[in-house]
């Protein structure tokens, strides 16, 4: 994780978010650039992960500001997982909810939740989800 910083500055273009996104199978939805670009700037918070100039990572948090940031988004390149940049990305994003009393929650897959659990996370409720047409 030597090359990795970690910024709020957005990539240059988001087609990089959005070829993280097909190789993790994510693009169900069939989002375009811009609407990825939307995307993270209508979020209350967003950290990406570089390698030198290479986007490699994205975490985001929608927000209030004020009470609850639900975390979503959190990515790592298939070429950089097993790395510690997701942890890192949750740890700065937690950071960063704290520093402005805003308490990060999270939904994440069944098979993830020891991984959260390892960043002190705990489950406090059941998730769920309206399907609609898009």
């Amino acid at each position: 994780m030597n090359n990795i910083s970690f910024t709020t500055k957005p990539p240059s273009s988001f087609g990089h978010l959005l070829t993280i996104y097909e190789a993790l199978g994510w693009n169900s939805l069939n989002l375009s650039i811009e609407e990825l670009e939307r995307m993270c700037q209508q979020s209350w918070y967003c950290l990406y992960a570089y390698d030198q100039d290479q986007l490699v990572g994205m975490g985001r948090v929608i927000s209030d500001g004020i009470v609850t940031g639900v975390i979503c988004g959190l990515c790592v390149s298939p070429s950089h997982q097993q790395s510690g940049i997701g942890k890192e990305i949750v740890n700065l994003i937690i950071n960063h909810c704290e520093q402005k009393r805003v308490i990060p929650q999270l939904m994440c897959e069944q098979r993830l939740e020891t991984y959260y659990e390892k960043l002190g996370f705990e489950k406090f409720t059941i998730g769920m989800k309206k399907s609609i047409n898009r």
